[in-house]
């Protein structure tokens, strides 16, 4: 359930994690790998223009430790698309909320993150 909402011109929301949810922001192209990975354990994702955004349990972000993405908690507010806009411009869904599919397994999150990062050469 989302609670805080603040509509803009687009039908956009403001809602603020922590409270139903937290959420992890990742740069687009390691998020879209990722979600590539997750497959259909994969929870509701938003685009917004370079960075994707995850929704995981609340808690998460105050123990999350992936250098490659920036947890958001308590205080922090994340941009909502109607649930009908499932294309840019702006803010909008690569995969949509459903029936018990809002939230990621921040465990499973984090190792496809891991599996999605380009590796170094050890040249």
């Amino acid at each position: 359930m989302l609670t805080k909402h603040l509509p803009s011109a687009a039908g956009c929301t403001l809602h603020e994690a922590g409270r139903d949810w937290d959420a992890i922001r990742v740069p687009r192209s390691l998020g879209l790998a990722a979600m590539s990975i997750l497959g259909s354990r994969c929870g509701a994702v938003v685009e917004d223009r370079t960075v994707l955004y995850y929704f995981v349990p609340t808690g998460t972000a105050a123990q999350w430790q992936d250098d490659s993405s920036r947890a958001l908690g308590a205080g922090v507010t994340v941009t909502i698309p109607p649930a009908r806009r499932t294309q840019g411009p702006g803010p909008h869904w690569r995969i949509t909320p459903g029936e018990g599919r809002w939230v990621t397994n921040p465990q499973a999150l984090a190792a496809a993150l891991e599996d999605a990062r380009p590796r170094e050469s050890a040249a």
